[in-house]
């Protein structure tokens, strides 16, 4: 069984609501992943041949990838070709079970599945029916694919790595993706809000390139915020390529003194102190002005100590300092562990595993870990069962290939 025993389960804020999760890849089962934690009944639907994240990366068994392991938490997993015709009643049976629908088509294919907005809604008059997909409906890009470092790309943020070392990059993480994910659980949360006061379900649009446009561009508007504009957008703090992890005696360091007192206190603890009284040090708009030369001398005095010297005086004095972790260091760091941040968990098939715990808390309702991820498939019969498909009918959805998997154990 991959549910926890109901004795252990958490108690999530949004225990009740159904949520019918046709998405793949990362941005949608970010988004559900979060809402699963939460409470909610999540049901996600694969093709024959299962989500492409089921394949992408280290795993101990086919179709089970880390990935999986993570974002297909607290969800119950069925097959359902949708292509097929056969699969429309018990799709449709699922809709009306449901409080939200979620989907990341775009919206031509959208359209061509019965997927779109107006038939969800003749099905479920109270739905969320949430979409992400690239760009907004109103635009000229519409129906493009987009993928996570196209929208890094069109939103500028590889643009500014390139101004920091010089050659355009993308973040080595999924950033847009991720970032919309959790835009789109926000936004689904307060739609939800919404019926409970109102009783109207909505249709709910989540487009990538606006919303991490919207993201990045908050602190680089800068000049072009005013019109016409007074200056170029960026905010030179963070395109200094001086802004980094800085090299000490003996490794690197992370150091961000910010405000008036952190700068005097760094200043005496380099020796410095006269740095504060310089007129192009003195005040938060002068120093940023003159960043690229303060952020240079920050790091020429920090390469004078060790790691461990700056993280203690600078602690000591109240002036933001920590390491530079890598991502195997995580694992080892005496906070993330306080904090049970990568609890160990025994998975029903995969063995024992590292899971992430939900890095939130809630006095009355803290969600968490309801339900361990489940191999393709693995829950089609449990759910037809549910909306009222018999064992005879069950059987002949498997034997059309409508409600089988294409993997071989």
């Amino acid at each position: 069984m991959s549910a926890l025993p109901a004795a252990e389960q958490p108690r999530g804020p949004l225990q009740g609501i159904r949520v019918i999760d046709l998405t793949t890849v990362m941005l949608g089962p970010f988004c559900t992943q979060i809402l699963g934690e939460m409470g909610a009944d999540v049901i996600k639907i694969e093709a024959p041949d299962g989500d492409v994240n089921r394949w992408t990366g280290a795993a101990r068994s086919p179709g089970m990838s880390s990935g999986q392991l993570i974002k297909g938490r607290n969800k119950r997993h069925i097959v359902l070709d949708l292509k097929r015709p056969e699969a429309r009643e018990p799709f449709e049976r699922l809709i009306r079970s449901a409080d939200v629908f979620v989907h990341n088509i775009r919206p031509k294919a959208a359209a061509r599945l019965g997927i779109d907005y107006e038939t969800i809604r003749a099905l479920k008059p109270d739905i969320i029916h949430a979409v992400a997909t690239g760009f907004g409906e109103d635009g000229p890009f519409v129906d493009k694919p987009a993928y996570d470092d196209l929208i890094q790309g069109a939103s500028g943020i590889a643009s500014l790595f390139g101004q920091v070392t010089g050659t355009p990059r993308y973040a080595p993480t999924v950033m847009a993706d991720k970032t919309t994910g959790l835009f789109l659980s926000n936004y689904i949360s307060m739609a939800l809000f919404h019926r409970e006061r109102t009783g109207e379900g909505q249709k709910l649009h989540v487009p990538m390139y606006e919303s991490f446009a919207a993201f990045m561009i908050s602190e680089h508007m800068q000049g072009q915020a005013f019109v016409p504009p007074t200056g170029p957008a960026g905010y030179s703090r963070l395109t200094t390529p001086h802004r980094r992890p800085y090299e000490s005696a003996d490794g690197y360091v992370c150091v961000v003194p910010y405000t008036q007192q952190h700068w005097r206190s760094f200043f005496d603890l380099a020796g410095r102190p006269e740095l504060f009284d310089d007129p192009r040090f003195s005040t938060q708009t002068e120093r940023t002005k003159n960043i690229d030369t303060l952020y240079g001398i920050v790091a020429e005095v920090v390469e004078t100590r060790t790691t461990a010297e700056w993280i203690e005086e600078l602690t000591k004095a109240d002036v933001p300092v920590g390491p530079m972790n890598t991502p195997e260091d995580l694992f080892d760091c005496p906070h993330l562990q306080a904090v049970g941040m990568f609890p160990e968990v025994d998975h029903p098939t995969e063995g024992r595993i590292r899971h992430i715990k939900v890095p939130v808390s809630f006095s009355k309702t803290p969600g968490g870990l309801y339900r361990h991820a489940e191999k393709l498939g693995q829950s089609t019969d449990q759910v037809l069962t549910e909306i009222g498909f018999s064992d005879t009918e069950i059987s002949a959805l498997h034997d059309a290939g409508v409600a089988g998997t294409l993997i071989q154990e």
